[in-house]
């Protein structure tokens, strides 16, 4: 869709006045828009633009206390109930490393932010929300009622913008490291050459920007002593296990701006059609199966032994989610987490259907 085939702010408000019951994310979709354009369309009338000032909203953050932190792909939906502390700032990258929540943020791909308010009858929600260049959705922090209300509205007053126009001019997205390459830049000798020389699970990117290869091909080439293609159902399998078990795992969602982690054990798994959902007190996800492609277990050396994660990806290429055991620097890998993930049904053969 064009420029001059796009809804006008008033119409995008219509549509979203007649479906209120239809998911941003999808009204977006129906109306094609991106979802940030939806949020746009409210400037003035329920929405704030607020500057992307990563280093700025993660330090006024704390003072706002207990939130909810939502980051999600396409494929999956991360929320983690807690407080910003343990702050990390940086025009690169930043971090937050809270006991709850726990992210990686990448500020130069934030490009649009506002504040939103809804109100549900008597009910009035708060949220920040963050979107790259093309406006998909980055990042979202969500008041809850343990909110600070008084400190939201200093932050919010601290980041608003002087552009508070209700309409904005994307741009594409920009390459995805988890993208398919379109040729294999390596051979298998030097892949795994440079795999069995890693001494930490963070090298890895690095060798793959190195090697000018995406995760999925690498893990596709590199042979069984390094990453085996498993079930598609391998996820769900797992999930019920560490449940059964009370096995602390880290889970991890991401897109291009943000990466969010959940360490800690899980308890209340429950499927929903194609929909896993867990839905523990300060962890809440939701992952689609139906687009998960393939998943695969992926063995990594490191200073303290190899780990293993499993990694669902989409048909498209890209990394949905990523699991390992919970461990600390400096200690090895789980012995449950590595029977766990040694022992889910494989697909024979080197590569996934």
């Amino acid at each position: 869709m064009d420029q001059r085939e796009r809804p006008s702010p008033q119409e995008i408000r219509r549509a979203q006045q007649d479906n209120p019951k239809i998911r941003e994310h999808d009204l977006a979709a129906r109306l094609g828009i991106s979802e940030a354009e939806l949020v746009a369309a409210h400037c003035g009338l329920g929405a704030i633009r607020v500057e992307p000032r990563v280093n700025d909203l993660l330090t006024g953050l704390e003072a706002v206390g207990e939130v909810v932190a939502h980051t999600r792909n396409e494929s999956a939906v991360h929320e983690k109930i807690g407080v910003y502390d343990k702050v990390v700032t940086g025009n690169r990258h930043a971090l937050v490393l809270g006991d709850d929540i726990d992210l990686r943020i990448f500020p130069k791909v934030w490009a649009h932010g506002f504040a939103v308010e809804k109100r549900n009858g008597k009910d009035i929600s708060h949220s920040l929300q963050f979107f790259d260049a093309a406006g998909k959705a980055m990042h979202k922090v969500q008041l809850g009622p343990a909110s600070n209300l008084d400190a939201y509205q200093k932050l919010v007053a601290e980041l608003e913008s002087s552009n508070q126009e209700p309409s904005v001019v994307f741009k594409a997205s920009g390459a995805n490291d988890d993208a398919e390459v379109p040729e294999q830049a390596a051979t298998v000798e030097d892949l795994r050459e440079c795999w069995s020389q890693l001494t930490d699970v963070h090298q890895f990117f690095d060798m793959l920007k190195r090697l000018k290869l995406s995760r999925r091909e690498a893990v596709r080439m590199v042979g069984e002593v390094y990453a085996w293609a498993l079930e598609k159902d391998a996820i769900g399998a797992m999930f019920q296990q560490a449940a059964e078990d009370e096995m602390p795992i880290m889970c991890f969602v991401g897109n291009r701006g943000c990466i969010q982690i959940h360490s800690g054990p899980i308890k209340w798994v429950k499927t929903i059609g194609p929909w896993i959902n867990v839905l523990d007190e300060t962890f809440h996800l939701h992952l689609g199966t139906h687009h998960i492609r393939e998943v695969w277990a992926v063995r990594k050396p490191t200073k303290d032994g190899h780990v293993t994660s499993l990694e669902a990806y989409g048909a498209d290429g890209k990394m949905i989610i990523q699991f390992f055991g919970k461990r600390r620097e400096g200690e090895g890998e789980r012995e449950d987490w590595r029977f766990l993930a040694e022992t889910l049904p494989r697909i024979p053969g080197p590569t996934a259907a």
